[in-house]
């Protein structure tokens, strides 16, 4: 009778432990810069779990980078949505944007500086186990995780979401410790098909354990459900694909499984 009693309170009411994600807004510092990231978590899981960080559009560290790391706690990692331009800086217009990515990505040891000082701060967490990190990067942050993986840094993998492809500094052979993905749209301009084939020939040419996944007909920023509206407003060549962006979160959840299976 007391079991019959429990299942059907269980049935009615659910359980007293439920999932329950987490975020909130953190500091860390890199090169004498103080850097407002987000970091989210289920509190409802015991232990330690892989880390994932999530560097952002060239809009900066916003709503849609926080809202992803959330998703990603909601797979059962903690999450960091960095901050690359300092003090929370967020863009709301293209020029402003434009200027703070390039102010990090033509300064390449700040850039680096700033993305490990945010990879210290995750492997720090109680909640992480530090021996399992991996990076998801989106159009500005999409190139940034890519160089990172090129540099070396200990990462087990980094997914790029229509994220800059080309570089200044290819891999060179043997050096990438990171498995790699990218996702990009046939019909953006800022990747063009004969960026995809270079980056591919960049990844064999390093033996780098990749794989390149592009979407017939989606553009630049097809993961951001805001592109449309942004593109609308300030004349982008952006679009939101809800297709790629379904195919391309599953693709990823996937990669991650993989990569964090081994010790």
């Amino acid at each position: 009778m007391k079991n019959l009693l429990l299942i059907l309170s269980l049935c009615c009411f659910g359980t007293t432990v439920q999932a329950a994600v987490q975020g909130k807004e953190v500091s860390y510092e890199a090169d004498g810069t103080t850097l407002i990231g987000y970091i989210a978590w289920d509190d409802a899981i015991k232990g330690k779990r892989p880390g994932v960080l999530v560097v952002h559009e060239w809009w900066g560290q916003n709503e849609y980078a926080r809202k992803r790391a959330r998703m990603l706690a909601e797979l059962g990692y903690t999450a960091l949505a960095v901050d690359m331009y300092g003090e929370g800086w967020v863009a709301d217009n293209p020029n402003d944007a434009s200027e703070l990515a390039s102010g990090v990505s033509t300064n390449m040891p700040v850039e680096i500086e700033r993305f490990e000082a945010a990879m210290q701060f995750l492997r720090s967490q109680e909640t992480v186990d530090a021996d399992k990190i991996a990076a998801f990067g989106y159009c500005f942050g999409g190139g940034v995780v890519l160089n990172m993986a090129r540099i070396g840094e200990d990462l087990r993998g980094v997914a790029s979401f229509h994220g800059v492809l080309d570089t200044n500094n290819p891999a060179k052979p043997w050096k990438v410790k990171a498995h790699i993905i990218s996702f990009s749209g046939d019909a953006d301009p800022m990747i063009g098909a004969d960026k995809v084939a270079a980056f591919r020939k960049e990844m064999e040419n390093a033996g780098v354990k990749y794989r390149v996944v592009t979407y017939p007909g989606a553009k630049h920023a097809f993961s951001n459900p805001a592109a449309d509206e942004l593109g609308k407003k300030f004349n982008l060549p952006i679009a939101y694909n809800a297709a790629a962006d379904k195919d391309s979160w599953e693709q990823a959840q996937t990669f991650l499984r993989e990569i964090f299976a081994t010790k």
